[in-house]
């Protein structure tokens, strides 16, 4: 309600300095009545005081609606990416995903923030005016009005040009922003191999690819203004004439005149101003274009309606098979596995042993055949409530910005010390996380850099071990570990993990040796299973990847 008050202020205020010319010129210049001396300047005084707490009350409101618009849709959109498959994020490049986020949503905020204000005062001062002319001579409005049909026809084809190259530009925005990414994340090895005016070169070329399609922009929506003045002073310069006859004629007076050319003068410069608003309007259709197209992606993981509500005591793998990009990643998988059991998986790169856990987590869902835990479909269980029992330490490990503590109790808004300390003794980080300057409240580095590899491990393994979960899955999960290291894990992990399934990827003979079971896994198939004696015995495969695995 206050943004349409401080409109109707400025609607109002707009159209009075117009009027005001009539009695300036008849009353004041013409009949010469001293009274206008005072009561013309206080009532133009008052018109502009007025238009002013119009203008600063509308863009106030404006603003606030435009900011609080924007920064949900920001949230809205983050929530949509991240909630997206796993196969989505890895196919979308982490560079573009970030640009639809910042970039794109960034064109809509000016738009919304900046530019919508003006707009929505512009067009109300337009229709003000518009209307006043009409009021005044609706002969004469004709002659003025009929230059805006005549300029809709090349600011079409205009837009159609601007709507393509904002495309352009935002997509090579996002080249941009991927190869700084790149960039950033590979610092080390960049540095390593002194290449970084190799890397500067490639930026440089999509930068400059980028400049060349802004410069198109810019030459096509430079047209819209002078398009629009020509057609403007063309419409005005007939006024001028026709106008001037009718004072000659008698037929209207100075004053009249006068406030009719000023309406015209003031009307003119609002849609000048919207013609340079056209372009931008434009770019912030494509920005937005760009942001519904990933609003109306639909992840392929649909959430289940069931709640696991108990700890996870089975898994089933039945007949299960899963094709990623016309090959098998698992193929006519067969499992059982109960609580208390150790897994171990092991193969050649690419043989299905990430895609296997990867699974359990709904990364993805099996083309043909059925997971279940709890004798249940997995697609059955809410993927929350699924993964409140999962535990995932992977080979990469991922630190962020925050305390030690807070990266412990990972996704918890209350920390609880006891348990954080109690998951970093069994992790083997008691010792140097009490080392730091400020213990387990030290803040992080990005990406954790200022821990070393093996920290950074443990404090993954520590986080692993606080969310008490019932199935615990470790990918390579102490490679950056020593020997000692890993032994005085491993023997905490093995009472600590008694009465749970744990599923290891590992690298190491001496991580896999006790095992209750071993998958060997080749292109996708459990090609044999059994313990680690039972397999040395049986399984040529497994005699050399045991070769291979051993320390």
């Amino acid at each position: 309600m206050l943004v349409v008050f401080g409109g109707i202020l400025i609607v109002i205020s707009t159209a009075a300095s117009a009027q005001i010319m009539k009695p300036l010129m008849d009353d004041m210049f013409i009949a010469k009545k001293k009274e206008m001396l005072y009561l013309i300047p206080f009532g133009l005084i008052a018109i502009y005081a007025t238009k002013a707490v119009g203008k600063y009350i509308q863009t106030i409101f404006m603003e606030y609606i435009g900011q609080s618009i924007v920064t949900r849709f920001r949230e809205l959109l983050l929530s949509h990416i991240i909630s997206q498959d796993m196969a989505f994020l890895y196919v979308n490049r982490s560079g573009e995903l970030i640009s639809r986020v910042t970039n794109d949503i960034g064109r809509i905020q000016t738009f919304v923030a900046n530019i919508l204000p003006d707009l929505f005062r512009d067009v109300l001062a337009v229709i003000a005016l518009v209307g006043y002319i009409i009021y005044l001579s609706p002969m004469l409005s004709f002659y003025t009005l009929i230059v805006v049909p005549l300029a809709i026809f090349p600011l079409m084809s205009i837009a159609k040009r601007l709507k393509k190259y904002s495309h352009r530009s935002q997509e090579k925005n996002a080249d941009i922003v991927t190869r700084l990414t790149e960039v950033f994340n590979n610092s080390e090895i960049i540095k390593a191999n002194d290449t970084q005016a190799f890397e500067l070169k490639r930026f440089s070329v999509q930068n400059w690819q980028f400049f060349k399609i802004n410069m198109k922009t810019v030459y096509v929506g430079a047209l819209v203004p002078p398009i629009t003045e020509m057609l403007g002073v063309t419409g005005l310069a007939a006024v001028i004439y026709i106008g001037g006859k009718e004072v000659f004629a008698g037929r209207m007076t100075v004053g009249e005149f006068t406030a009719f050319i000023t309406a015209v003068g003031l009307v003119f410069e609002p849609i000048r101003k919207l013609s340079g608003t056209y372009a931008k309007i434009q770019d912030a259709i494509a920005a937005s274009e760009r942001v519904f197209d990933i609003l109306d992606t639909k992840p392929s993981i649909v959430n289940g309606e069931k709640v696991l509500d108990k700890d996870i005591k089975s898994i089933a793998f039945e007949k299960v098979i899963l094709r990623y990009e016309g090959n098998y990643a698992l193929h006519d998988v067969n499992i059982e596995i109960h609580d208390g059991q150790k897994i171990a998986l092991v193969g050649d790169s690419g043989g299905g042993k990430s895609t296997f856990i990867a699974m359990l987590l709904r990364f993805y869902d099996p083309d043909e055949g059925i997971v279940k835990i709890n004798g249940t479909n997995i697609k059955e269980y809410k993927l929350e409530s699924l993964k409140h029992h999962i535990s995932l330490v992977t080979q990469r490990v991922y630190i962020f910005q925050d305390s030690l503590a807070a990266n412990v109790a990972y996704g918890e808004d209350e920390i609880d010390e006891a348990r954080v300390i109690a998951a970093l003794k069994l992790a083997d980080a008691y010792d140097f996380a009490m080392a730091l300057e400020e213990g387990i409240e030290t803040m992080m580095s990005e990406a954790g850099a200022n821990l070393s590899g093996g920290q950074r491990q443990r404090i993954s393994i520590a986080r692993a071990i606080y969310k008490h979960a019932s199935l615990l899955l470790f990918d390579e999960a102490t490679s950056a570990l020593d020997n000692e290291s890993e032994k005085r894990i491993q023997a905490a992990l093995d009472e600590y993990t008694k009465d749970k399934i744990t599923i290891t990827i590992a690298h190491r003979l001496s991580t896999i040796e006790h095992a209750d079971k071993i998958l060997v896994l080749q292109k996708g198939c459990i090609v044999d299973s059994g313990t680690h004696q039972e397999l040395l015995e049986n399984s040529e495969v497994y005699q050399r990847l045991a070769g291979e695995l051993k320390e």
